[in-house]
């Protein structure tokens, strides 16, 4: 549930994830909704952009080869890399970012509100 763009160090996926701002489902109702309510069979070509959308967006593969996740691992790995993230991490400081800065004004510049 994070992603590098909020900055997080280690990111991971199982093959079953699915990443997307919105489900689906959510996705075809707004996005095709007047072409489903023209639709002869709404149901099955609802499913069938459901299942696109799926599969060209939603899945952890597409996000690791965009960069958002590190790697697609096994449920069976899980325990070994997250030990291996937080022993990478053991001695990582951050600073916090200075208090008088405000975040629209970073953003407004396009400033990375990682520090």
């Amino acid at each position: 549930m994070a992603s590098k763009h909020i900055c997080t160090d280690a990111n991971y996926a199982w093959p079953i994830a699915e990443i997307a701002v919105t489900g689906p489902e959510g996705a075809v109702n707004i996005v095709y909704r007047r072409e489903l309510e023209k639709s002869d069979n709404p149901g099955a070509e609802r499913a069938a952009k459901i299942e696109e959308l799926r599969d060209r967006f939603a899945n952890p593969y597409v996000a690791a080869e965009r960069g958002f996740v590190d790697a697609v691992i096994r449920p069976c790995d899980t325990r070994k890399k997250l030990i291996q993230a937080l022993e990478m991490l053991e001695n990582k400081r951050d600073k916090n970012p200075p208090k008088s800065l405000p975040e629209r004004n970073a953003t407004e510049t396009g400033q990375r509100l990682c520090w």
